[in-house]
């Protein structure tokens, strides 16, 4: 036989059965048939059942990624086509029209590929090998469907190089300038997709940044970890007194100042600054906010990082705890899929005590709806956002 016929060990398929697309190296009992890495694979359970077809990669652990689920099925520029399509067709009927995330890899069924919409331009990432093979497919598809001015490829994350993949950024069709200037919800935003966080913008808190409207008027916000000022500019399109980007990065608190110019808001300062430093510099000074908003980077980038990352949450939320006015709120995130949603509770619990703060939990949140979790892929569901009122 010329197909790649992978036979997995007894019960592995339990998994895979719920919805995760990863088949892993050590969930194989034998390999029949020809293997060769890019080419599809079908899986098997141990009693010769079917569970799925995909990419093959011999040099990573993710050994199969699972892209159908019927036996006959043809994985040909058609099957991606209706895929991609389909995909835009459900962000377009959940509203969004301007900038959104088009195909959330293995939660849209194709993974390790990662489509953003920004403007009249797409960004695309690439983080497995099928993919990648198969680049010059995938543009043209995006082209037949968005007819973009450009796209632009950001395949620089480390996990390439797991996939055996170089890392890769670069225009790959048309024209893309330096700086595309999006609209946000109501905001007008200049994003740089060439060298910015992710594909350029933290897309995933689109929704969330929308949800602080009933939160903010006339308040006084303090936004920590701002990036481009997403939660803060918001903050000060609702409504809010005045608001306080804080963020380590320097051309972040530059992208800030820019961006509350581009929407005429007086109200915004933007800090170069240390968040841990200055929570503590703050409570010398009794300065207090109407509200905190906290939206750090991952802390926990594998599974051994989480108990340093716990602290690391527990530290920022309870300092922060400690800057709220009596009836104000805390808006709190952690975009670590290892934080689950039942252990940053628990964190935000013990924070609560150890600030003497009673608080309660008015809003839990997760990622924009562009940005689907697929039921059996934890991975998938990696975005808190918790709303508290501190008593």
């Amino acid at each position: 036989m010329n197909q790649c016929k992978i036979i997995l060990k007894p019960h592995e398929e339990e998994r895979l059965l719920f919805g995760h697309p990863w088949v892993f190296s050590n969930e194989i009992d034998r390999i029949e048939g020809k293997i060769q890495s890019g080419d599809i694979a079908f899986v098997y359970s141990s009693k010769n059942q079917f569970i799925g077809k995909g990419f093959l990669n011999t040099s990573s652990k993710i050994f199969v990624r699972i892209l159908s689920r019927n036996e006959d099925e043809i994985l040909d520029e058609d099957f991606f086509h209706t895929l991609i399509r389909k995909s835009n067709d459900t962000r377009l009927d959940l509203g969004y029209d301007n900038s959104y995330r088009v195909l959330f890899g293995e939660a849209d069924g194709i993974p390790g590929f990662i489509v953003d919409k920004y403007g009249d331009y797409l960004v695309m990432q690439i983080l497995s090998l099928g993919i990648d093979q198969r680049k010059k497919m995938f543009i043209d598809i995006l082209v037949n469907l968005f007819n973009p001015k450009g796209i632009f490829e950001r395949s620089d994350a480390s996990v390439r190089k797991k996939e055996g993949l170089e890392l890769f950024t670069g225009v790959v069709y048309g024209e893309v300038p330096d700086i595309i200037q999006i609209r946000e919800n109501e905001l007008r935003m200049n994003i740089d997709v060439k060298h910015g966080q992710k594909t350029g913008l933290f897309l995933d808190q689109q929704d969330n940044h929308k949800a602080i409207r009933p939160y903010v008027k006339n308040k006084e916000v303090l936004d920590c970890f701002s990036h481009i000022g997403g939660f803060g500019l918001h903050a000060a399109y609702y409504g809010a007194k005045k608001v306080t980007c804080v963020d380590i990065s320097k051309k972040a608190v530059e992208d800030i100042i820019k961006n509350a110019e581009l929407n005429q808001f007086n109200q915004v300062e933007a800090l170069e600054a240390d968040v841990f430093n200055l929570l503590r510099q703050y409570q010398t000074e009794s300065k207090m906010f109407d509200v905190v908003v906290l939206d750090p980077p991952a802390f926990a980038k594998k599974n051994d990082d989480i108990k340093k990352a716990y602290q690391g949450y527990k530290e920022i939320n309870l300092q922060a705890l400690k800057l709220i006015k009596k009836e104000g709120y805390l808006i709190t995130c952690s975009c670590s899929h290892y934080m689950t949603p039942s252990l940053f509770l628990e964190m935000l619990m013990e924070a609560s005590k150890d600030a003497k703060r009673i608080t309660q939990m008015i809003e839990f949140r997760i990622q924009g709806k562009d940005h689907p979790a697929l039921l059996g892929s934890d991975e998938s569901l990696y975005l808190k956002c918790v709303v508290l009122k501190v008593k």
